[in-house]
């Protein structure tokens, strides 16, 4: 019997590959700078793994603020980006290794496609990465399944057999509706209570712990 091929291994972005949630709270602060309202860390967080889009209408008191302050976090964002923007510590590595080993990998992420491909090229990722599925790739964001079914298609993979690995309770609950296994990345936004609740199989402490995960599935 032959032995089956290496299982497709999605990622979550920020807050999971790359050290960006002390820099997305930036530029919150920055776009609802003089806004009657400014949401808390705590507030901002809970929604991090949806569209930028959606959580800044959740916080804006009229419709027509909408545009002005996503354009003032895109803004701060373009500035910022690449003396904010690393990846946590031995991800790169691990994503190279797993690459390296024949496993398919994908990025599931709520950045629009540009500003992940951004992101990807600054931390020199994108050239172990197959397919990336943002926020703009299809009609529906995570917690939907659509993002996670959407990038295992492209991989030409079953979802059964995928992994998603992820910081927040929409990746885990992305992954869970789609039929793949989650791994909650407890070094990223939320904490094991809140990515237990959403149905994590797996928890992991450091990202150089996901090879040893992927090995043994």
């Amino acid at each position: 019997m032959s032995a089956a091929p290496p299982i497709p291994v999605l990622f979550d972005l920020d807050g999971t590959l790359v050290d960006t949630i002390p820099f997305i709270l930036a530029a919150v602060r920055h776009a609802f700078a003089g806004y009657p309202t400014c949401p808390t860390d705590a507030e901002w967080i809970a929604g991090i793994g949806t569209p930028l889009r959606a959580q800044i209408a959740s916080f804006a008191h009229r419709p027509e603020d909408e545009q002005p302050l996503f354009d003032r976090y895109r803004e701060y964002w373009r500035a910022h980006h690449d003396e904010e923007t690393r990846c946590f510590p031995g991800a790169r590595e691990v994503v190279e290794e797993l690459a390296r080993r024949g496993h398919p990998i994908a990025i599931v992420t709520a950045k629009a496609e540009q500003g992940a491909y951004r992101t990807l090229g600054h931390t020199a990722l994108l050239p172990f990465v197959k397919t990336v599925v943002g926020a703009d790739s299809c009609a529906r964001a995570k917690p939907h399944p659509e993002p996670v079914l959407l990038a295992v298609s492209r991989l030409g993979e079953d979802p059964a057999r995928a992994l998603l690995v992820g910081d927040s309770r929409h990746d885990v609950a992305a992954a869970k509706a789609a039929g793949a296994r989650a791994a909650a990345a407890l070094w990223g936004a939320c904490t094991r209570e809140e990515l237990a609740a959403a149905g994590a199989d797996h928890f992991l402490r450091d990202v150089r712990e996901v090879p040893a995960l992927v090995a043994a599935l």
